[in-house]
């Protein structure tokens, strides 16, 4: 229920901030004095900050580095405001970063087991026996786990892990590419994906069902696998949760 309640959250989300953007330029369009900063790259950038911070549970420092940024360009961009932005950045910046990396939150392990507990909840059965759902998480280990962030730069990651519980996979302003080819689970696994300005590529085995409940604005999800039929059933699912926002996500094989 936790992981069905974080994806609603995410969308509730990612529609207030295309509301707040069609409201800044419907207003704009009225004839309203909206200062010109207000629709730069750079407030698009904090937003985008925010956005993944709260999908991540300002987890990493992917999110905050988008945020210092974008803060940056803007308070340059506003006008009257007496106060020289360069002179103080560095100084503030590596405060900031510093006290994050003092109080930042912890990765426990139940957070390491979330995406084992959302699929225990949204696909087992009220007769199921729940305690061995929580004795298997006790076998999760850091190697079971994908963590992948792209900020304006690259990742490329292969999984090899035998009992592949799914992940988090980050790419805004730039590309991340996990191999999925040598990973193996039961039946299904997910996985938490966000592509802003940025893609996504999976290479995940022919013969593995995709099923996408990713939310794309102005970009896309593709299966560019060939649609010939697998050899025998199909029986590993790879479930895709998350939103892409002027990215696209990308599934192919070898």
């Amino acid at each position: 229920m936790e992981n069905i309640n974080k994806n609603r959250s995410g969308r509730a989300l990612t529609g207030l901030i295309i509301i707040l953007i069609g409201l800044g330029f419907l207003l704009n369009n009225m004839g309203l004095n909206i200062p010109q900063w207000v629709f730069s790259w750079h407030t698009i950038l904090i937003l985008i900050g925010l956005f993944v911070g709260f999908r991540r549970n300002f987890r990493g420092a992917g999110w905050l580095i988008m945020v210092l940024i974008g803060s940056y360009f803007t308070l340059n961009d506003i006008s009257g405001l007496n106060f020289n932005v360069s002179k103080y950045a560095l100084g503030l910046g590596l405060i900031i970063l510093g006290g994050y990396l003092i109080f930042r939150p912890k990765y426990s392990f139940k957070d390491k087991n979330r995406f084992e507990q959302g699929f225990n909840e949204r696909f087992s059965t009220p007769d199921e026996d729940t305690s061995a759902g929580v004795a298997s998480n006790k076998n999760v280990n850091r190697n079971d786990i994908i963590e992948a962030v792209a900020v304006f730069g690259g990742s490329h990651q292969t999984v090899y892990s035998k009992n592949f519980k799914g992940g988090d996979i980050t790419a805004v302003f730039g590309g991340a590419d996990i191999n999925l080819t040598q990973a193996d689970f039961e039946e299904t696994v997910m996985l938490e994906v966000t592509a802003v300005f940025g893609g996504i590529k999976l290479i995940v085995p022919q013969n593995w069902a995709v099923k996408s409940n990713v939310t794309a604005l102005f970009g896309s999800v593709e299966d560019k696998r060939s649609y010939t039929m697998p050899n025998g059933e199909i029986q590993k699912i790879l479930v895709l949760n998350g939103t892409a926002i002027f990215g696209g996500i990308e599934i192919k094989s070898f």
